[in-house]
């Protein structure tokens, strides 16, 4: 495999409230201290990298809710609140992170709340009385709605109307998963990039119809031919997140059921099975009961987080599938290959030096992970994160091909966008009409935001490599 080339594709954009740009930090300075207790003594002839900024993402995103926080209040000192549901302020301890973070730059506060605690006064927005200059909202706006029609929560639909939320709520029309079978269909495709167009996996929004295949061939019944061609597609929520309500064909066998289950929740898409051997990698794992290392086969996602101008780096999962973090998916270490090695020879290097090492190393490999863990607070809603015991590898070139792919995908929102205020998607869009209204009253246009790309991505240590 070419060093710089990368296989795959992108499983779904966030353009909402994407996570991980803290926890890839932790993970960052844990998998640093645990690769150099296993190089000890070794002369393993590796040069990996764990500090490069882009793979602690969370130090760009900051500094981007410090420039649009700027740009709406000049120099003057002021708040930047971190709001998030009530049940989640306690575990996600990014966003506490995140809101001590903002609270260290000279001149303004930081503060992590619920949405309900946020004021009105004269107007203008306020928490306990103080002016809130910028607001950063780690949920959707359906989330939002729900919470508005149980708590009232006119000051956050205020901050919205104002220009102070990040990320915009314009996003959320074409957040939807569904929009992928835009960028699939060979009649509206040809004004999105081809590197987009080419990373993207067929993609329909599911329900009875006659629509065209992954190779453009008729499909006169939808349901039926997905019930034959189940093995090799997925379904999913539209709007899900977390791998909630996820089914894999391979994975969950039964077809009746997944279809079933989808056509009965409703608002679900089917789409392109991304062959799970592309993006497996082996992955040392320490198993308590036998008190020794064995190698296990995870699937590996990547996060591609950026925003305007520029990229803020990349979070690394593992797990089943899927492999989100609330589904019991945890984190992976990064590391660029500095060595003249490929991925997957580097990445076999470290697998078996990870193997032999004796039962006293690996264990006090293993504790030492755990206990930077418990000091990071590394949990989330399920409790504690699992994390991988070696770095997942990529090169510098295979990073300069990634950010040239974030700029063009950002690009390609903004055509999204146009074309929905175009009149173009009505077709797409089944947002209940208040949600679209809260969407309408806070455009999108480029205007500082995070967005995600989900790459289930080969940097050349797969399984069948």
């Amino acid at each position: 495999m070419d060093q710089q080339a990368i296989l795959g594709y992108h499983s779904e954009w966030n353009l909402g409230s994407p996570g991980g740009w803290d926890y890839q930090r932790m993970a960052q300075e844990i998998g640093k201290a645990v690769w150099r207790r296993v190089a000890a003594g070794r002369n393993l002839e590796l040069d990996l990298d764990f500090d490069l900024p882009l793979l602690s993402p969370v130090g760009g995103f900051a500094d981007l809710l410090v420039e649009a926080y700027r740009r709406l209040e000049g120099n003057n000192p002021g708040l930047i609140a971190v709001v998030a549901e009530e049940e989640t302020l306690a575990d996600v301890v990014e966003n506490r992170n995140l809101a001590k973070r903002l609270d260290a730059v000279e001149g303004l506060s930081g503060a992590l709340m619920a949405p309900q605690e946020l004021e009105l006064e004269n107007g203008r927005v306020c928490h306990r009385g103080r002016p809130v200059g910028l607001i950063f909202m780690d949920f959707n706006t359906d989330v939002l709605l729900a919470l508005h029609r149980k708590h009232g929560l006119a000051p956050l639909l205020t901050a919205v109307r104002q220009g102070r939320v990040v990320n915009p709520r314009g996003t959320e029309p074409i957040n939807a998963k569904g929009m992928f079978e835009v960028l699939t269909d060979a009649d509206r495709n040809r004004v999105f990039h081809a590197g987009t167009v080419a990373r993207t996996p067929w993609t329909r929004r599911f329900f009875p119809r006659a629509t065209r295949g992954p190779q453009g061939e008729a499909i006169s019944d939808l349901i039926e031919w997905t019930r034959r061609n189940w093995p090799d597609l997925v379904l999913k929520p539209e709007r899900g997140y977390s791998g909630k309500g996820v089914r894999v064909g391979g994975v969950h066998p039964d077809a009746d059921a997944a279809i079933e289950a989808a056509l009965r929740e409703g608002d679900y898409i089917v789409q392109q099975k991304v062959p799970l051997s592309l993006w497996a990698e082996d992955i040392p794992q320490y198993d308590d009961e036998k008190g020794a290392v064995e190698l296990v086969t995870y699937q590996t996602d990547f996060r591609c987080l950026f925003g305007p101008g520029k990229t803020f780096g990349f979070v690394s999962r593992y797990g089943t599938v899927p492999t989100n973090v609330g589904s019991g998916g945890g984190f992976q270490p990064l590391a660029v290959l500095r060595s003249s090695l490929s991925v997957a020879e580097a990445t076999a290097r470290i697998n078996e030096a990870i193997m032999t090492m004796g039962a006293a190393d690996i264990r006090g490999a293993v504790e030492l992970q755990r206990a930077m863990a418990l000091d990071f607070q590394f949990t989330y809603l399920l409790g504690p994160v699992k994390i991988a015991l070696r770095p997942r590898l990529i090169t510098a070139a295979q990073i300069g091909e990634l950010e040239a792919y974030c700029a063009r995908i950002w690009q390609d929102c903004r055509v999204l966008e146009k074309m929905w205020h175009d009149g173009l998607l009505d077709d797409m869009i089944t947002i209940e009409e208040e949600e679209l209204a809260i969407a309408r009253s806070q455009p999108w246009r480029g205007s500082p935001a995070i967005f995600a790309s989900d790459g289930i991505f080969s940097f050349g240590a797969h399984r069948d490599h």
